[in-house]
């Protein structure tokens, strides 16, 4: 049987952002939210495609499609911004959106999409918003975290946070029973540098 990768595309977050947004989690756990499901820190990331499970024989094309993604992309840099949940009543996702000069990141995925359609990978139905998922809402506590979540994000006030970015990483996902673990299978650095 043919080997399948589990792979989405991201731009990687420092290890100082990734500590202030743990703190930040902590922080939130404390107010009423401790029943959803945590995003380790260091698998937090701002996803710009999601590919899914992909034959291992053709990340060669997903590499070259990135490589002409980021070719005209210049670094740049975007900070941590307010809290929000996906799902209105009916909370499913708590993530922390990003700030600042949003059109190049925009124009990034853009291109990232279009390169990865042309190599086979049909673009997402919905658009994109670039967020960073901090938790997934469990199911069985949606009623109970839909009563818990105003008042949290009212009392929580997101960390100061700048996130530079300069390269996207093609990155696999094993799922464990502990959560997922991510591996950065390539970088492409912006401008070909």
């Amino acid at each position: 049987m043919p080997e399948t990768l589990r792979l989405f595309v991201a731009v990687e977050l420092t290890g100082e952002v990734r500590e202030a947004l743990s703190g930040l989690q902590h922080e939130l756990q404390r107010r009423g939210l401790e029943k959803l499901r945590w995003v380790r820190p260091e698998g937090i990331h701002l996803t710009l495609k999601f590919l899914g499970e992909t034959l291992a024989d053709r990340v060669p094309a997903i590499e070259e499609a990135l490589a002409g993604a980021v070719d005209r992309t210049a670094p740049h840099k975007l900070a941590l911004g307010e809290l929000g949940a996906f799902g209105g009543s009916r909370p499913r996702v708590l993530w922390v959106d990003l700030r600042g000069d949003l059109q190049p990141v925009q124009d990034l995925q853009e291109r990232v999409e279009s390169s990865l359609a042309d190599a086979g990978f049909p673009p997402e139905g919905r658009s994109w918003s670039p967020h960073l998922t901090l938790a997934r809402v469990r199911p069985e506590t949606t009623r109970e975290i839909a009563t818990a979540l105003p008042a949290a994000l009212e009392a929580v006030r997101p960390p100061v946070g700048v996130i530079p970015i300069h390269e996207v990483s093609l990155m696999r996902s094993t799922l464990r029973p502990g959560g997922a673990v991510y591996e950065c299978l390539a970088a492409f650095p912006f401008g070909g540098a």
